[in-house]
């Protein structure tokens, strides 16, 4: 088996019949000038977030610690596309295998850590959900140890075709759209994404399906009216979350399953545009899981210097925030009715749980 190591990047281009141009062409300037934005609101936004939770007590809670891992594998998903924005292009051909896989490597750890978080989230709300004793067992240990799991696949994951699953042994299993990666390689992390975003419709489907079975038999204790608002705005919540991470990921993931199975299908045309558009969902996350936290909003409000917007709605807290079990407790016992109530604080948390991810 022949090995191509001291090989240059150029070299592999050339059989994967992926051109490198010398010069800046319009296609090449508008997606750095894209990417460059997408960029820049994704490290913007991330930041936010990893400060609001650090600077606000009330999001000292795991689930709060969940999404601020979320908010950091988005900000490097943000730098490593930034790295990538100015290695790429015509400034691909300079570069050595070496760095070649850093610059991939970067971008597949970024990504990765970010889907994991999502799938872990998603999890989370279903413990929360079903058995309302979660946020009371997982101890800040545990949700270290979880986070540090996280990025433990990820690296690995970005590591992968460094460490041999690559087509610099064997060029004939090279890719289009990565020259340097085997298609198997691009076939396997696509099947894995897609994968775990089937984990993810699953989970979210059965909050929705328990929520809504938990509301038609509280109903009796609330308006008919409010019973419609809560399936509607559960419905609408998991179609957004769902929504976003299918029009990110899925057009992106199509490509690479292509790339790996059909040699005769055109991948390069569109392959810069989905990789920005699976970018996109780096920056969208602050969005999805903070704005509608209205504690969230004030502590950005903070951050950014505006109290004055903030000062009419102070001393007032969100209705819509990831409440702890203890928090949900001390609702009920000051509630009307014990069991009327006990109904409503699973009901309550479902909403909370689903309205503060809405996106």
């Amino acid at each position: 088996m022949v090995c191509y190591d001291n090989q240059s990047v150029e070299f592999f281009y050339n059989i994967s019949k992926k051109t490198i141009s010398d010069t800046w062409r319009t296609k090449d300037v508008v997606v750095v000038a894209m990417g460059l934005i997408v960029c820049a609101f994704v490290i913007f936004a991330n930041i936010l977030v990893m400060l609001a939770i650090f600077m606000n007590r009330r999001f000292h809670y795991p689930i709060y610690y969940l999404l601020g891992n979320l908010a950091a594998a988005d900000l490097f998903s943000g730098i490593s596309y930034l790295y990538l924005m100015f290695h790429t292009g015509p400034w691909t051909i300079k570069l050595s295998v070496y760095q070649w896989f850093v610059r991939q490597g970067l971008i597949d750890t970024s990504l990765t850590a970010s889907v994991i978080n999502l799938m872990a989230i998603a999890l989370e709300r279903h413990q929360t959900i079903f058995t309302m004793q979660l946020h009371s067992k997982m101890t800040n240990h545990r949700v270290v140890l979880l986070i540090v799991g996280i990025w433990l696949i990820a690296i690995v994951m970005g590591l992968v075709p460094t460490m041999g699953w690559s087509c610099v042994c064997n060029i004939q299993e090279c890719s289009n759209m990565a020259p340097l990666y085997s298609r198997s390689y691009l076939v396997f992390w696509a099947v894995l994404n897609l994968l775990t975003f089937t984990v993810m419709v699953a989970v979210y489907t059965r909050i929705f399906v328990y929520v809504r079975r938990k509301n038609h038999r509280m109903s009796q204790h609330t308006s008919q009216v409010k019973h419609k608002e809560t399936v509607v705005n559960l419905m609408k919540t998991v179609v957004m979350i769902l929504g976003c991470f299918v029009v990110c990921w899925t057009p992106g993931l199509v490509l690479l399953l292509l790339d790996g199975l059909c040699e005769s299908c055109d991948v390069l045309t569109y392959e810069k545009f989905f990789l920005v558009l699976a970018e996109c969902n780096s920056f969208m996350n602050p969005i999805i899981y903070s704005y509608r936290d209205k504690d969230m909003r004030d502590t950005f409000k903070r951050i950014l210097c505006f109290p004055c917007l903030g000062s009419r709605q102070k001393g007032e807290h969100s209705g819509v925030r990831f409440n702890t079990l203890e928090q949900e407790a001390r609702k009920a016992r000051d509630g009307d009715g014990a069991q009327a109530n006990g109904g409503q604080v699973v009901l309550k948390d479902a909403e909370n749980m689903l309205d503060s991810t809405e996106s």
